[in-house]
C-alpha cells in the first residue's frame, strides 16, 4: 500500500504569502484598462448600454445646473424682488414659469433613466463577467490533468472562484461613469468658464490634485492588495484542511491546535486588509476635502464677483453647481483607481490558474482514438518524479498483453501508484512514453480515457448522492439502463447491501459515503468503474478493506464476465495469486516479471516480501 507521509500536525508550515513588489502606478492603470478592454470584448452589449445610459447622465447632470441658473435668475429673484405678497408670480410671466418648470422635469426624467440604464446594465456586464470567470476556471479544473490538483490546496482553488472572482469583476462597476467623467468634465469645465472665468481658474487648481491623489494611492495600495488576496487563500486553504480532516482532528483532539492555525492565518489576512484599510482612511478625506473647499472659494470669488456686477445671483449657483458635478467625476475616477489595483491582482492570480504550464498539461492531448476490445498496455523507459531530487519510477518498461491480469505488488512507496496513474494516463511521465492499444496516449483525444479505461482507488471518494447516482456518476438511461447497473453492482458484490438499505438505490449518502463500512465504499467505487465496461481496469489495492473470500468471488468474477485488461495492486498473497503475471516493484523499478510461483522460487526479495505478507495475514 503506497502511504503519503504527512508531517505531524505541530510541523506543518504555516502558508505564507509571497511579498508583492510595489508597482508603478501607470502600470496598474494600464493593467487595469487592459482588464476593462477584456470584459469589454466578452460582454459588449450590455457595456456599451450602461456606457451610453452613463453619458446621458452626463448631460443631464450639467444641463440641470443650466436650469437650476435659470431658474435663480427667471424665478426665484424676481419672486423675491416683488412685494404683491406670497402666492404671485410678480411679474414673471406664466408661460416662462412653464418653460422652465418643464425643463427641471425633462432633465431629471432624462437623468434619471440614464442612472437607471447605467446601473442595471453595468450590473448585467458585472454578474456576466463573474460567470465567465468562474465558467472558465470550472472548465479548468476539470480538465486539468492530476499533477495540476496535487499541486495546489483545495481551499486556494475555492478562493479563486469566490474571493478573486468577486474582486476581478469589483472595478467594472464604476468603470462606465468614469468613462462618461470625461464628457461631465469636458461640459461642465466649458459651462464654468462661460459663466465665470476666474471662477473656472480655482476648478484648474483643485481637481488636478484630486488626480495625483489618486494616482498616489493606486500606486501605495496594490502590493498589499496583492499580499491580501494571497493570504486570502491561505486562511481558506487551512479552513479546508481542517474541515476536510475533521475525523482526525476529532481523533487527535487538535481542535485547539486547528483553531491557533486558522487564527494565525485569519490574522495575517486582517494586517494586510488593515493596511489597506489605513491607506483609505489616510487618502479618502482629502479626496473629500478638496471639492468641499474648493467650493468654499468658489463662493467667496462668486460674492465678490456679484458685488462688480461680473456674476449674478443665478450664476452663482449655477457656479457652486458646476463645481459640484466637476467633484463627482473625480470622486468616481478615485473609485475605479482605488478598486483597481485589488482586481488586477485577482484577474492575475486567476490568470496564473488558468494558464497551462508545460508540466500541466492533460497527458492526452491528440485526437487519436482507441481500438475496440481489451488494451494493451506498453510503458517505454518511463520515468516519474514530484520532486526532480527524488524519482519516483525509473526507467520502468513494462508490456501488459490485451485480456491480460496483472498484479503489480511492491514495498510501500515504491511507486506502485504513481505506475498505474501514468499507465491510465491521469499523470504525464516526467520521462519515456506510455502506450494504450498501441496509441501514444499523448496522441489520444482527452475524451478516449474516461469512456475506455477504468481506475478504483483505495481511498474510496463517494458523493452525497444517490447509491444509483454514484455508480452512474453522469450517465443517463440512455447511456446506461438499469439492468447495466444491476449488473456491476452484482459483479462488485454490494447488490445485497445496496439492497438491503432503506431505500436501496435511492438511499443518500452521507458526505464521502461516511454512512458506509470500508469495504462497502471500495464495492461501489468497483462499481462506478464496471458500469462503464472499461476495456482497461486499473485496481489500486481497491479491495484492500474487502474480506479475502468476497476480494476471490469479485476478482473471479471481472475474469468471467469482462472482456478487458486489468492491473491490480496487490497486498494480499490470495489476490496476486490469481494474476496471470506479476509485476515486482522495487525502489522505482521493475525488479522482476513473471508467474507467482516463478517469482517466488527465484527472486529472494520478492519471495521475503511475501512472507512478510502472509505473516500479516494479508
Amino acid at each position: 500500500m503506497t502511504v503519503v507521509d504527512h508531517p505531524a500536525p505541530d510541523d506543518r508550515a504555516e502558508p505564507v504569502a509571497p511579498d508583492v513588489p510595489a508597482v508603478d502606478d501607470d502600470t496598474v492603470l494600464r493593467r487595469g484598462m487592459a482588464l476593462l478592454w477584456r470584459s469589454v470584448r466578452e460582454h459588449p452589449v450590455p457595456f456599451a448600454v450602461s456606457v451610453v445610459g452613463a453619458t446621458v447622465f452626463a448631460v443631464m447632470t450639467v444641463a440641470s445646473t443650466v436650469v437650476l441658473g435659470r431658474v435663480t435668475d427667471e424665478l426665484v429673484v424676481p419672486g423675491l424682488a416683488d412685494d404683491r405678497g406670497p402666492g404671485t408670480f410678480g411679474d414673471v410671466e406664466a408661460g416662462t414659469v412653464l418653460l422652465v418648470t418643464g425643463a427641471v422635469v425633462v432633465v431629471a426624467l432624462a437623468r434619471a433613466m440614464g442612472v437607471i440604464a447605467r446601473r442595471f446594465f453595468c450590473a448585467v456586464t458585472t454578474f456576466r463577467m463573474g460567470a465567465t470567470w468562474r465558467g472558465r476556471l470550472a472548465e479548468r479544473y476539470l480538465a486539468a490533468p492530476l499533477r495540476f490538483h496535487t499541486r495546489r490546496p483545495a481551499g486556494e482553488l475555492m478562493a479563486h472562484a469566490d474571493d478573486d472572482a468577486v474582486k476581478a469583476i469589483e472595478f467594472i462597476n464604476p468603470a462606465p461613469f468614469s468613462m462618461s467623467a470625461f464628457v461631465i468634465g469636458a461640459v461642465a469645465f466649458a459651462r464654468l468658464v462661460a459663466v465665470d472665468w476666474v471662477i473656472a481658474l480655482v476648478a484648474i487648481t483643485v481637481f488636478p490634485a484630486l488626480l495625483v491623489m489618486n494616482r498616489a494611492y493606486t500606486a501605495r495600495v496594490e502590493a498589499p492588495a496583492a499580499r491580501g488576496q494571497a493570504r486570502y487563500g491561505d486562511m481558506a486553504a487551512v479552513a479546508h484542511e481542517s474541515f476536510d480532516g475533521a475525523l482526525v482532528v476529532k481523533v487527535l483532539g487538535l481542535g485547539d491546535h486547528e483553531e491557533a492555525r486558522f487564527a494565525r492565518a485569519t490574522d495575517a489576512l486582517r494586517q494586510e486588509r488593515v493596511r489597506v484599510g489605513e491607506l483609505r482612511a489616510w487618502f479618502e478625506p482629502g479626496l473629500n476635502a478638496l471639492p468641499n473647499l474648493g467650493s468654499v472659494i468658489v463662493l467667496g470669488l462668486g460674492a465678490w464677483r456679484l458685488s462688480t456686477g461680473d456674476l449674478t445671483e443665478g450664476g452663482i449657483v449655477e457656479a457652486l453647481a458646476l463645481f459640484a458635478v466637476l467633484a463627482t467625476p473625480m470622486r468616481v475616477m478615485g473609485y475605479l483607481l482605488q478598486s483597481m489595483p485589488p482586481s488586477v491582482v485577482a484577474a492575475d492570480r486567476l490568470d496564473g490558474v488558468l494558464e497551462v504550464d508545460d508540466d500541466e498539461r492533460h497527458p492526452a492531448r491528440g485526437t487519436a482514438t482507441l481500438p475496440a476490445g481489451p488494451l494493451g498496455v506498453e510503458a517505454r523507459d518511463l520515468s516519474f518524479a514530484h520532486d526532480p531530487e527524488a524519482p519516483v519510477l525509473e526507467d520502468v518498461s513494462l508490456s501488459i498483453r490485451p485480456g491480460e491480469v496483472v498484479a503489480l505488488t511492491g514495498a510501500t512507496a515504491g511507486g506502485k501508484t504513481s505506475l498505474c496513474l501514468c499507465l491510465a494516463g491521469l499523470l504525464e511521465p516526467t520521462g519515456g512514453a506510455v502506450a494504450l492499444g498501441g496509441v501514444d496516449v499523448r496522441d489520444l483525444a482527452p475524451d478516449q480515457l474516461p469512456s475506455s479505461v477504468g481506475f478504483v482507488f483505495q481511498e474510496t471518494f463517494l458523493f452525497a448522492d444517490t447509491v444509483e447516482a454514484n455508480v452512474r456518476a453522469g450517465l443517463g438511461r440512455d447511456e446506461v439502463g438499469d439492468d447495466e447497473v444491476a449488473r456491476a453492482l452484482a459483479l462488485a458484490r454490494a447488490d445485497g447491501f445496496v439492497t438491503a438499505l432503506p431505500e436501496g438505490l435511492g438511499s443518500v449518502l452521507g458526505e464521502r459515503g461516511v454512512t458506509l463500512s470500508g469495504g462497502q465504499r471500495q464495492r461501489l467505487a468497483l462499481a462506478r468503474a464496471l458500469v462503464r465496461r472499461p476495456r482497461l481496469l486499473v485496481l489500486d489495492d481497491a479491495t484492500s478493506a474487502i474480506d479475502p473470500v468476497v476480494e476471490a468471488e469479485i476478482l473471479g468474477g471481472l475474469g468471467r464476465a469482462l472482456d478487458t485488461t486489468t492491473v491490480v495492486v496487490a497486498h494480499r498473497v490470495s489476490t496476486i495469486r490469481l494474476a496471470d503475471r506479476v509485476v515486482f516493484l522495487d525502489g522505482g523499478r521493475v525488479a522482476a516479471v513473471g508467474p507467482h510461483d516463478q517469482l517466488l522460487a527465484t527472486v529472494p526479495a520478492y519471495a521475503a516480501l511475501v512472507e512478510v505478507y502472509e505473516g500479516e495475514g494479508m
